[in-house]
Order: C-alpha cells, then structure tokens, then sequence
C-alpha cells in the first residue's frame, strides 16, 4: 500500500506526470480567432468606409453582401449569418484570452508593481490591449445584436440615420479607438509571440513591428474618422426625413428574382 508519501495527486511517484496538451491548443485557438477577428475588422473597415467613394459605390458593396448580384434581390439575412458567426468568434476569443488575465486584487497589484517597475513597453501594450479587449466585449456585442437583428438598414441612407439621428456616434467613437488599438497591438503581440518576420536581428525587427504597427493603426483611426464624419454629415443632411431607403438614381426599379426554392424562409426578406 503506498502512503501518503508516496501519492500526490493519486499518482505514484514513480509513474510519469501526465503532460496535457491543452494549454497549448488553447494558446494556438486564441492566435488564431484573434488573427481572424483582427484581419476582419480591417476588411471591415474598408468596407465601411466605402461611402467616402460616394453613396452609390456603398450601396453596391452592400447589396454585394447581400447576394444581390447572385440571386437578382436582397438577402440581408446572409449578413446575419455572418454577423452571428463574428460574434461567436468573440465570444470564443475572449474566453480563451481571460485565462491569462489576473484572478484577484492581489495578482492585478503583482502585475501593476512589476509594471510600474519595469517600463516595458510589450508589457504596457499587453495592459492596453486588456482595457480595449474588456470594452469590445461590451461595445461590439451592441453593435453586432443591431446588425443581427436588423440586417436590412445598411446602406448610405439607413446607416446615417443610424449614426445621426438614432445617436450612435458616441459608441461608435469609442468603438472605433478601442478596436483599433486593441487590433493593432494583438497582431504585433502575434508577430512577436510566433517569431513572425523575426530576421536576423530580433531586437531590430520588434523595433519595426512597433513603428509598423502605430502606422496602421494611425492609418485606420484617420480612415475610420472620416468615414463616421461623412456619415454623420449624411444623416444631418436628413435629420428632418430619416428612415428612407436609398436606391441608386440609376436603378429606380431594381429587378426582382423568385428566390431560389432551397433558400431558408426566414432569409427571405423584403429587398432593400
């Protein structure tokens, strides 16, 4: 019989401990949905701003994703799809990343000490990248149940009204500082963390990285300033007549298609 001694953890000493791999796929699924989510967000963001290219270029980008071009009308409940697939990503992501934030007062003031002590750079940014994380999972699930749950009101006309006159600006101000930092510093913390782009020098490219990675970042909060002013200026411009559906001049009567027979009934959704 073993004794106490002899047991830790109902092992025997001299059985081999049990290495898991888990805490390691856990670390690659949290690069990987941050990746993705990162890498969307600037997609998303070109598409967004594509109405500083004029109101119907933006409509044509949003009907694109709405299969209008495939099925012959609108389909916003493809958008939903999407949108629920983004959001699960989130959700998945920040799980995964609240496994390395501190548990308790003691461990917040452990790291804010050694913080404070160090000025380290990585470490102040990984700090950042903890508020702006904590922020998106509030702000953007907002912004994602509305696209959820009314996919139908994007477009020139229908986001303006939603920036103006439905008083979104302020979130989307916010949202727009948060996400950026927060993606910006993830992906630098990736390209260091996996070794990516390291070079022959490793000090000389993390100095790169930082000044690459403040670049796009100033690059995206410019672009995402004034693609949220060119909306707000919109939907001032409308403020006495919101809720109107924007057609291109061109397309006055847009053509209509049966949808087809396979397409879930639930998509099938007024064309906007």
């Amino acid at each position: 019989m073993n004794t106490r001694s002899e047991v830790i953890a109902g092992m025997d000493l001299g059985d081999k401990p049990r290495r898991s791999r888990w805490p390691a796929r856990m670390d690659v699924a949290q690069s990987a949905s941050g990746l993705v989510l990162a890498l969307f967000m600037w997609g998303h963001m070109f598409f967004v701003s594509s109405i500083l290219l004029g109101k119907d270029f933006m409509w044509t980008i949003t009907k694109m994703f709405e299969g209008y071009f495939v099925f012959g009308r609108s389909f916003p409940g493809i958008v939903s799809v999407l949108v629920f697939v983004i959001f699960s990503l989130i959700v998945l992501h920040a799980f995964l990343a609240m496994r390395k934030f501190p548990a308790n007062f003691r461990q917040w003031r452990t790291f804010a000490g050694h913080r404070a002590l160090l000025h380290h750079a990585d470490t102040s940014l990984w700090w950042w990248q903890v508020l702006t994380g904590f922020a998106l999972f509030f702000l953007a699930s907002i912004h994602l149940f509305q696209m959820l749950t009314h996919p139908g009101l994007i477009g020139p006309f229908e986001s303006s009204d939603r920036v103006w006159s439905g008083r979104w600006w302020p979130l989307y101000l916010i949202l727009l500082f948060a996400v950026e930092i927060h993606g910006g510093i993830g992906l630098y913390r990736l390209a260091v963390k996996w070794g990516w782009f390291e070079g022959a020098n490793p000090n000389a490219t993390r100095v790169n990285l930082q000044r690459l990675k403040w670049g796009l970042t100033a690059f995206f909060l410019v672009l995402g300033l004034a693609t949220l002013a060119a909306y707000m200026k919109i939907g001032y411009e409308r403020r006495y007549a919101p809720g109107q559906v924007y057609t291109p001049a061109w397309l006055a009567n847009p053509p209509q298609a049966a949808p087809p027979s396979w397409w879930p009934s639930w998509l099938k959704e007024t064309p906007k």
